[in-house]
């Protein structure tokens, strides 16, 4: 089991590019740089007490956490201004009380998800695929990370590159034209092979 015994944290709420999200910086480290956990819904958060706990509020309905922060994503007409005092204080006391993070460590889940995923490829698929890879992480994922979310490397096919979009990323109105604009154009320099950047469940608007 996992818990953070750090005393006395800070936590302060940052927007993002997405109005349905909120981001919550705290003054502790919950998961290792690079590394990040998208809970879609409360079963999906097995393995965060943490995680569940905030779902129990009912107006929560997707929870990510990174290095420093954590992201709520909200299903209500709610205004933030009224929902943010009762997460920050929640979420500090918890981590202050030395509440567990996690059961298990998912650093090792997530670089055996990358594995599964890149374990299948060969020739010239695998070699394209850890290029993009590698751009995500270095180039992209960094950028996405300050607005609360992140985007992870699904598939590689016939020149198109899928990726999921995770935290405040997924659902934000303008995620499409961060893909397109942004990643994609990225992608397509630095890696010819690649033609277009899609992400899974989401339908371009435009």
């Amino acid at each position: 089991m996992i818990e953070n015994k750090e005393k006395a944290v800070s936590v302060y709420a940052e927007a993002n590019p997405n109005p349905e999200s909120m981001k919550f910086v705290l003054s502790t480290i919950l998961l290792p740089d690079g590394v990040s956990v998208d809970y879609p819904n409360v079963e999906a958060a097995a393995n965060s007490p943490f995680a569940q706990e905030l779902f129990n509020f009912d107006y929560v309905s997707r929870v990510f956490i990174a290095s420093n922060f954590v992201t709520v994503t909200k299903n209500t007409n709610d205004q933030w201004v009224q929902l943010i005092p009762e997460l920050r204080l929640f979420i500090k006391s918890y981590v202050e009380a030395g509440g567990p993070i996690f059961l298990q460590d998912p650093v090792a889940e997530q670089t055996q998800a990358v594995t599964d995923v890149t374990g299948e490829l060969s020739g010239d698929d695998a070699v394209i695929s850890h290029k993009v890879i590698d751009l995500l992480e270095n180039y992209v994922r960094p950028a996405v990370e300050q607005d609360g979310g992140n985007i992870t490397f699904k598939s590689y096919k016939d020149g198109v590159v899928t990726v999921n979009l995770q935290g405040s990323c997924s659902g934000c109105p303008s995620a499409t034209i961060t893909l397109k604009s942004g990643i994609e154009n990225l992608l397509k320099r630095m890696v010819p092979e690649v033609t277009e950047v899609v992400a899974e469940g989401v339908t371009e608007s435009w």
